[in-house]
């Protein structure tokens, strides 16, 4: 399996609506086992997200799915910056 955990901040104000458009479609990403966005309570713009994969490769593929694409661009103007980036491999738990 394949990990990541990231966090991002939003421009001041606009963490909601980077949190709908992130959440608006995320059904159909072929080998996504768990796809988490989550608030961070301490800071009002920042967001963390949690994906599990069944593989690398799938997850660079879902860069390439069309649904998935058009959230990037739409999301990228409302990212103030990107913070932590780290790649897991999970081995079992709860819901994957």
């Amino acid at each position: 399996m394949y990990g990541l955990i990231g966090s991002f901040s939003a421009h001041p104000g606009k963490r909601d609506e980077l949190i709908a458009l992130m959440t608006a479609s995320v059904g159909n990403m072929p080998g996504c086992l768990n796809y988490v966005v989550a608030r961070d309570p301490q800071d009002a713009d920042k967001l963390w997200i949690t994906e599990v994969w069944d593989s690398a490769d799938s997850h660079k593929a879902s860069l390439h799915i069309p649904a998935v694409a058009e959230t990037i661009r739409q999301a990228m103007p409302l990212i103030a910056s990107f913070g932590e980036h780290i790649v897991t491999e999970p081995v079992g738990g709860y819901g994957i």
